[in-house]
């Protein structure tokens, strides 16, 4: 039987990454798929931030766990390097792309200028390769287990 520290980062590494699969290969389709884009936009957007939040709880307690558990032996892990990843990504999606994606949402109709086009299609895609790339962290984080 885990003690409770152990289950509650089991659990939270579960409800991270497995939320994060379920809402970019499930929930987002098919809100795309059934709704008009501008609702679908409005709804995913608000899955995408509230798992953001889950993310950062998550990723800073499993990381503090691993330190607790493993101490500094614990950088020379992959485990500890793939969170440290996952949750840098969260954070600058959460904090960086995320506001530039609201202020473009709006002049989306004008044309792409800026940074990487700086149009809205641009940083959504940056958004989506940083989300992937994430949500990979996150299946080799799963798959290699925890690693003793």
């Amino acid at each position: 039987m885990q003690t409770f520290p152990n289950a509650l980062r089991s659990f939270l590494t579960v409800f991270w990454i497995g939320g994060m699969w379920i809402i970019g290969v499930l929930v987002g389709p098919l809100l795309f798929h059934y709704l008009d884009n501008g609702l679908a936009f409005r709804v995913v957007t608000v899955f995408f931030r509230a798992m953001a939040w889950v993310g950062i709880v998550a990723g800073l307690y499993i990381l503090l766990h691993m330190l607790w558990e493993e101490g500094l032996r614990a950088f020379q892990t992959l485990e500890l390097w793939l969170i440290v990843g996952m949750l840098a990504l969260t954070l600058v999606n959460h904090f960086a792309v995320f506001p530039i994606l609201s202020d473009v949402k709006p002049t989306m109709h004008t044309a792409a200028e800026g940074m990487f086009g700086g149009g809205f299609q641009s940083w959504q895609t940056i958004s989506s390769l940083i989300y992937l790339i994430q949500s990979v962290f996150g299946l080799i984080y799963v798959i290699r287990g925890p690693v003793k």
